[in-house]
């Protein structure tokens, strides 16, 4: 716990600080810097002096968000504090915690105060502990209303409005003397309920019913129902109306009475809570296995992810969904996307917000907008199936959009689609890692109950995010199982310096332990092959395009039709191409039926060609046309014979390319010129995209040199009244070049030291300064101004020249 929190006047007496600007000022730098560590959006921006530290540290939403970030023996403390008198001392301050009852409670005293004094929640003097007043609004609201101690006001402030003439009679009933106003009338009856003998001969004087209806009370909340009738504990006719008679209720409204804190803390046997939890609960192993099982089980896992990510964004290569005009994905598209990848419709979301958090899909931005992968998912094809998985890790582990939200309502009670708005939540990259976390710290190969781990996080987390946060520790597990980081329930251990930020070591763990690729298929007589493993990216995307999947599993069984054939040929491949790319990765000779079957279509592919007019038909074969025209099955194209070898039709292209595939032909598409297009799989990409930024939890971590910079501002803002600090100038200082400039203003980042530097500021006046570089990035340079005393921000472009100090200006 920091020390300094008294001061020391001339005559050698020690005095105590009267207001928390006056503790603040009784710290050294280090607690100084502890205190905006703990709570960095004191830092933004950067406090005059100590006085307006103190009164930004004060306020609701600081403190609030303070408060946020205690675990919950802490609060617990704070709790107490918040019904406590003000100044409480230690003493009082263990009784109301039950700390002679307990012993953990007493061990873990000390730390939870100096944590709330540390965070400048807590000031005073070590035997007089006051919390700050904020902080006790917040968590023992005035207005009648109840705290989460569950302890109503206190007695001065529920008897308020009572008359002379009742108080009295409450006096006289409870045994009391009686008083000559309001104010000790309160007084005496307050400290009847401190004085623990009196108080339970009053109770013993209690008629039958009177301690139940005080035991419904007493834990909370303290108000209860009541008819307006006031009477004498002679003249009581039920247990409501003695109590409140002898004081120990008072009116609380009209048809209400509550249960005053005095009475209650009696009642608790002077206990503030019902239960302390003074220990985090435990995370015990709910199962384990061999370790190398665990690793093995999440890189088989890890695989899966990578293929599945690949799968589903090789599918909107060439058939790429509408994004809804509110931004999202449909749900019939979600569906259809589900289906193709037999999978789940949430475990489809899953792997699609994933793959738009790791900026492999986004929207093209065309007119009519369309889910597209990026230019960063063909490079991120090409790296190792390791690497590939890391990225995906990474960001699910940084990302605040939570793709079990989908499907769910927001507050205007419109469904949350895939992909869309509102599935940010800020607190679940913070409980990612304290559920990782968590793993970690059990042996290797052990698996810890949910419930567990639900009990621990809200533990550490008390009062943020209720039952979200609970869901999110569910949803945390499983979807660490589906990516790959645990395995059976156990963290991976090539998953544990993730945590860290060490990827060489991830990647140096997962990769012995993910598939070789193959490059080989059986071809079979059925017009089948077989992948008994992974395969690599190139033969997978390509037999992808060529044969359709049959079944999943350890091996994977790919089907040749005439419609998969015909779908290479138009992506552009040939006959002999696809004769050469099926000897070269067929394990065994290409079986006839499938050589016959590719000559076959190709044979018959593009002998029709469709373009657009409204659509026309062309073809070489005048018989063929005259066979069309024949069909019944093509009437609905409205065909009509324009030159011996060209037909017009009444519909789009697309139309008139599916009915005559379904009718067992083979056209293909071609351009304005009288080319045949060509539909690859990669043709649709979407511009150079960034992915979605994660949204902040609160202000941004404090940098240790902005932590010094700050400090020695502050210090600087406090001695602004009675010091002149002045930097004597060497002259004018020449002009720099723009890289000299950087290259010396990132020097005295790394080193620590000041510079001169040549200024012109917005107005166009020209100054010089010394400057302590902090931060240099985005065209500014952050900075502690030694003239001005203060953090300030520079533009680069506005630096005229820089120059190091002398040794004796330094």
């Amino acid at each position: 716990m920091s020390t300094g929190r008294t001061e020391e006047s001339h005559d050698g007496v020690r005095t105590l600080p009267r207001t928390l600007a006056e503790d603040l000022r009784g710290r050294d730098d280090a607690a100084l810097a502890a205190l905006l560590r703990a709570r960095p959006d004191l830092v933004h921006p950067v406090p005059a002096d100590l006085s307006q530290l103190a009164t930004r540290s004060a306020t609701r939403a600081s403190v609030i968000r303070a408060l946020e970030r205690l675990d919950r023996f802490t609060l617990q403390v704070a709790e107490a504090l918040a019904v406590a008198a003000d100044p409480c001392t230690p003493p009082q301050l263990r009784a109301l915690l039950g700390a002679d009852q307990d012993p953990e409670v007493e061990a873990a005293f000390e730390p939870a105060v100096a944590a709330l004094r540390d965070a400048a929640l807590v000031w005073g003097g070590p035997e007089r502990l006051r919390l700050v007043r904020t902080a006790r609004d917040v968590l023992a609201p005035a207005g009648g209303q109840s705290g989460p101690t569950g302890l109503g006001p206190l007695y001065a402030e529920a008897g308020a409005g009572l008359s002379p003439a009742r108080l009295q009679g409450m006096l006289a009933d409870a045994g009391l003397p009686s008083t000559h106003d309001q104010v000790s009338a309160l007084a005496a009856l307050s400290s009847l309920f401190a004085d623990r003998k009196r108080a339970d001969a009053l109770l013993a004087r209690a008629p039958e019913g009177a301690r139940g209806v005080l035991s419904k009370l007493t834990w909370g909340p303290p108000f209860g129902a009541s008819p307006p009738r006031v009477v004498r504990a002679a003249d009581a006719r039920t247990p409501v109306e003695w109590l409140q008679a002898c004081g120990l209720l008072l009116p609380a409204g009209r048809d209400a009475v509550v249960l005053p804190r005095e009475v209650a803390l009696h009642l608790r046997g002077g206990l503030a809570h019902r239960q302390v939890e003074p220990v985090a609960p435990p995370v015990t192993s709910a199962r384990s296995v061999e370790p190398d099982q665990a690793d093995h089980a999440a890189a088989a896992q890890a695989f899966t992810a990578v293929r599945t990510v690949e799968e589903a964004l090789s599918l909107w290569s060439t058939e790429s969904p509408s994004v809804l005009r509110a931004g999202g994905l449909g749900v019939r598209d979600l569906r259809r996307t589900a289906q193709a990848l037999d999978l789940s419709e949430p475990g489809t979301a899953f792997w699609l917000e994933l793959a738009y958090g790791a900026g492999l899909v986004a929207p093209d931005g065309e007119v009519e907008e369309r889910w597209a992968p990026t230019p960063a998912y063909d490079e991120w094809l090409r790296r190792p199936v390791a690497e590939r998985w890391l990225l995906l890790a990474r960001a699910w582990l940084a990302a605040t959009r939570v793709a079990a939200l989908v499907g769910t309502k927001d507050a205007k009670d419109k469904v949350l689609p895939p992909l869309g708005s509102g599935l940010d939540r800020a607190l679940a990259p913070v409980l990612r890692r304290d559920v990782l976390g968590l793993l970690a710290s059990l042996p290797g190969g052990s698996s810890a109950d949910v419930r567990a781990l639900t009990a621990r996080i809200t533990w550490e987390h008390p009062l943020r995010g209720g039952e979200l946060r609970d869901q999110l520790v569910a949803w945390t597990v499983a979807e660490a199982e589906d990516l790959g980081l645990t395995g059976r329930g156990a963290l991976a251990r090539f998953a544990l310096p993730l945590l860290d930020g060490d990827e060489a070591s991830v990647l140096g763990r997962l990769a012995p332990l993910l598939p070789e690729p193959l490059d080989q298929v059986i071809l079979q007589p059925d017009l089948t092959a077989i992948a008994p493993g992974p395969l690599r990216t190139p033969l997978a995307q390509t037999l992808a395009v060529a044969a359709d999947v049959e079944s999943k599993g350890g091996a994977t069984v790919y089907r040749f039709t005439p419609d998969s054939v015909r779908r290479a040929l138009d992506a552009g491949r040939s006959a002999a191409e696809l004769h050469t790319f099926l000897a070269e990765h067929s394990s065994t000779p290409v079986p006839q039926p499938l050589t016959y079957l590719v000559d076959d279509v190709a044979r018959r592919h593009g002998r029709l060609r469709v373009g657009a007019a409204s659509a026309y038909l062309r073809c070489d074969d005048d018989a063929l046309l005259d066979e069309l025209l024949a069909d019944r099955r093509a009437a609905q194209l409205r065909l009509r014979r324009l030159a011996p070898t060209v037909l017009a039709a009444q519909a789009d292209p697309a139309t008139v390319l599916g009915q005559l595939r379904t009718m067992g032909y083979a056209p293909a598409a071609e351009t304005a010129e009288g080319d045949v297009m060509i539909t690859r799989p990669d043709a649709r990409r979407t511009p150079p995209r960034t992915p979605p930024a994660p949204v902040p939890d609160g202000p941004p971590p404090v940098t240790q040199g902005l932590l010094t910079a700050a400090v020695k501002a502050i210090r600087a803002g406090d001695r602004a009244a009675t010091v002149s600090h002045r930097v004597p100038t060497p002259g004018p200082l020449p002009r720099t070049p723009a890289a000299e400039t950087l290259a010396t203003l990132q020097t005295a980042v790394l080193t620590g030291d000041a510079v001169w530097i040549g200024y012109v500021n917005a107005d166009g006046a020209a100054s010089q300064r010394v400057i302590e570089p902090v931060r240099v990035e985005g065209g500014f340079v952050t900075a502690f101004d030694q003239v001005h005393e203060e953090v300030r921000t520079f533009s680069l472009h506005r630096i005229t020249g820089v120059a190091e100090l002398a040794d004796d200006e330094a």
